[in-house]
């Protein structure tokens, strides 16, 4: 008997064109209610700096907000990039979180600083040694949400007992490498990197030590997924998530900007350099309608023997977006109904 696989949303809050951080908030949290309504595991916020069609830069806060306005659906980080941080007071403000929204937060961590090199140095100028720490600094807050800290000098009250769930986060073999060691759950952001996805995931389950967290392996693959009624209109939604990563190799600051008619038109007037990098930044996308997608994701879960699935959708027309948690929804109740012999 196959075991059904929970969907959720990894929500960037990104800008989109003609747009501010404002409106893209209430559209977030629009997004987590409908979510939360459909009956979606997660959804998880990530932090980014110095990038200013970003609207979750100050995370916590935003989760804070998003868990404020759901009921059921589990609210967290993909990722808090710890090196920016002190452990303490991640552990301060997760602790609160977990106490205000209990058994709903999730403390996702990446080693990434989630920005530029001048940013990170803004931010903290010692990152490069604590991206270093990264192992140690992800055992010092196990540390400081465990009861047996209250015998410790330094204390992260309130969190100290409180059920907030660690995930490992990455995109290569060594975020697999810690998930495994540490006996935590394990992230993957095919969304942006899906190269190493299915050999992290192997090594992860093979090298996995069982601790108090976790019994066995837990995985979760984020992917890019636009669905929409038909191919050929899922496909032209899809030319912004598109045009959002050629600005990003070519370092070209611009807000979600909206589809345009042609994906290959759009492909063939980009350099070769930036084809390439983008072909690979999207190899881990899903787009198409419900049928589609039916067939696609559930060859990709039985391939990728994945737990969980997580959604990344930048979509530029809000109500296109909604659509598109309706429809993956159904597309992941069809994949999960029994199958009948």
């Amino acid at each position: 008997m196959k075991s059904s696989i929970p969907i959720s949303l990894l929500e960037l809050a990104i800008i989109t064109q003609e747009s501010n951080a404002a409106e893209t908030m209430q559209k977030t949290k629009e997004l987590a209610q409908l979510a939360d309504d459909l009956g979606y595991k997660r959804i998880w916020l990530a932090e980014h700096h110095n990038m200013a069609h970003v609207a979750s830069t100050a995370t916590v806060v935003l989760i804070g907000y998003i868990a404020s306005q759901t009921q059921n659906i589990r609210v967290g980080s993909g990722g808090i990039m710890l090196p920016n941080h002190s452990p303490l007071i991640i552990a301060e403000q997760f602790g609160t979180l977990g106490i205000l929204y209990p058994e709903r937060i999730d403390l996702g961590l990446g080693r990434a600083p989630g920005t530029d090199t001048q940013t990170a140095q803004a931010i903290r100028p010692d990152f490069f040694e604590e991206s270093q720490r990264f192992p140690k600094n992800v055992k010092a807050l196990q540390d400081y949400f465990s009861e047996a800290n209250a015998e410790s000098k330094v204390r992260a009250f309130p969190a100290e007992g409180v059920n907030v769930p660690i995930w490992i986060l990455g995109s290569s073999m060594d975020s697999a490498s810690l998930a495994a060691a540490y006996g935590l759950p394990y992230a993957f952001a095919g969304h942006f990197a899906p190269r190493q996805m299915i050999q992290a995931f192997e090594f992860y389950r093979e090298n996995f030590k069982p601790s108090i967290y976790l019994d066995k392996p837990k995985t979760l693959a984020c992917v890019n997924v636009i669905a929409a009624d038909t191919d050929n209109e899922a496909e032209i939604l899809s030319t912004s998530l598109y045009q959002m990563f050629q600005n990003l190799v070519q370092n070209t600051r611009k807000p979600l900007q909206p589809p345009v008619d042609s994906l290959s038109d759009l492909m063939n007037d980009m350099s070769e350099e930036s084809r390439f990098h983008v072909n690979q930044m999207t190899a881990g996308s899903f787009i198409g309608s419900r049928e589609t997608l039916t067939k696609e994701l559930k060859e990709f879960i039985k391939y990728s023997r994945v737990d969980e699935l997580m959604i990344s959708s930048p979509i530029f027309n809000h109500q296109d977006k909604l659509k598109n948690l309706r429809i993956v929804k159904k597309v992941i109740d069809t994949i999960n109904e029994p199958e009948t012999v």
